[in-house]
């Protein structure tokens, strides 16, 4: 969940100074003229000669790179302290556009823009990086990220948008991404040590290409380090849910979001790990609460695409285990995608507006909705092509239990499930579905032969009649 990030005025749960938040890198480096210049704590050099500046913008890429709350309130520090600090404008537009604020995130890049004639070649790099996110097709966002990384391999806020799987190879609907994934971090390795942000990310790549071996030293590492990191947090749930562990992972995160504050962005994604291991458990009950008090709408602490994904894959979980429909929430989650994402953009959260608007009849407004994607794929600018519509007429199959067809459209799916995006244990959402498609067809053979073929530790299948 790399690029999803905090509101304005969220305070902690606990005092910062145990967060344990590392030194800003009181290091500075010498410029060409004879003068000198800050650094952060990963050696790269800041074009600001305040130190209050340097602190409060390490202090927010830290806070960035944990998921915790106080992000934009420490870039805004940073300008404060020095209004010419062109980094931490660029950063402040970063966070900006991943709230969706497209004005903020315009009028911040272009004041750091304003500002390049004075800043490093790497400043100057990453803000053309973050304009290349805001105005282009992924495929060109990767490459130039892929391009700054090779001169800057420790600019953490630029691999950052990456480095998860709803970062920007997880965007790129390619298969083979998660691969790619674990060979750019392993590149990327020698460049970071034992950097607490960096382990957590490079466990979590491999943990989602089935390396789970070589996740579990990274994670438990990072976490002894920086305990308090909601990312950490996350790497640790996932890895438990690739182990097939949610009691473990129930226990884990009970204990661990006492201290994280509700106005992290990981709060609700937490619990929804958490609802995931009650489903596993067979305790539906829990689940529903858990999904009430933490990811609903009038829950959840995160970001419109966040809250349309947890509730709406965990309400539809919940029908696959065997509970009734809650018709209430359906309506509910149906009208804040309509209003909230209007039109198909990404392919992950257009799967989530799709089984919405299945889920509502709303087959006309859901037919239009997979003309645009088509037509989008057509036009080379929707990198998933066909796998969203066919995943999305699928969802309307099943409503209308036509489960032949859903087990047609849906099979030959899965072997492209990764240009989907987000992580495996979100995508499992559509092999769910289709176990249940089968199920409901009696066509158990299909049943065996589906789970027998699904990739060996992870959780449990959670869907009622497969045993």
């Amino acid at each position: 969940m790399a690029l999803l990030l905090f509101g304005h005025g969220m305070t902690t749960a606990r005092p910062l100074a145990m967060l344990r938040l590392p030194r800003a890198n009181l290091h500075q480096i010498t410029r060409a003229s004879g003068g000198t210049m800050l650094t952060d704590r990963y050696g790269l050099a800041v074009s600001t000669t305040s130190v209050a500046a340097r602190d409060a913008y390490g202090r927010g890429l830290d806070l960035l790179l944990m998921l915790h709350a106080g992000v934009i309130d420490a870039f805004d520090e940073a300008i404060a302290a020095d209004p010419g600090f062109a980094l931490a404008h660029a950063a402040r537009a970063h966070v900006l556009a991943m709230f969706a604020d497209a004005p903020g995130a315009r009028a911040a890049l272009d004041a750091a823009e304003a500002l390049r004639p004075g800043v490093t070649d790497r400043e100057a790099s990453q803000i053309r990086f973050f304009r290349t996110m805001m105005t282009r097709p992924v495929a060109a966002s990767v490459a130039a990220l892929e391009e700054h990384l090779a001169q800057w391999p420790r600019d953490a806020i630029v691999l950052n948008t990456t480095a998860s799987p709803n970062g920007l190879l997880g965007s790129s609907g390619i298969v083979g991404q998660k691969a790619r994934l674990v060979a750019l971090m392993a590149g990327l390795s020698p460049h970071y040590g034992a950097d607490w942000w960096f382990d957590s990310s490079y466990a979590m790549a491999l943990n989602e290409d089935g390396q789970r071996d070589a996740a579990r030293p990274l994670v438990a590492r990072s976490l002894a380090q920086q305990p308090a990191s909601g990312w950490i947090a996350h790497s640790q749930a996932h890895l438990f849910y690739e182990d097939g562990e949610p009691e473990a992972a129930r226990a884990f995160l009970a204990e661990w979001l006492k201290t994280y504050p509700r106005g992290g962005i990981m709060h609700g994604h937490l619990h929804w790990h958490q609802a995931l291991g009650a489903l596993a458990g067979g305790d539906l009950a829990e689940a529903a609460r858990l999904y009430r008090e933490a990811f609903s709408l009038a829950g959840h602490s995160g970001l419109p695409r966040q809250k349309l994904q947890d509730a709406v894959s965990f309400l539809w979980r919940m029908e696959l285990a065997g509970a009734p429909r809650d018709d209430a929430a359906w309506r509910e989650m149906h009208d804040f995608a309509v209003s909230h994402f209007p039109k198909a953009s990404q392919a992950f959260p257009d799967l989530h507006v799709a089984l919405a608007h299945s889920v509502a009849g709303d087959g006309a407004v859901l037919e239009a909705r997979i003309r645009q994607m088509e037509d989008m794929a057509r036009a080379g600018r929707y990198p998933s092509g066909s796998v969203i519509p066919t995943a999305a007429r699928a969802f309307m199959a099943f409503q209308k239990r036509d489960f032949g067809t859903v087990i047609d459209l849906l099979e030959p799916l899965l072997a492209e499930s990764e240009r989907i995006g987000g992580s495996r244990a979100q995508t499992d959402l559509v092999e769910f579905t289709l176990l249940k498609a089968c199920v409901e067809a009696g066509r158990f053979e299909d049943v065996r032969r589906l789970v027998g073929a699904r990739r060996p530790g992870t959780a449990g299948v959670l869907v009622a009649g497969v045993h």
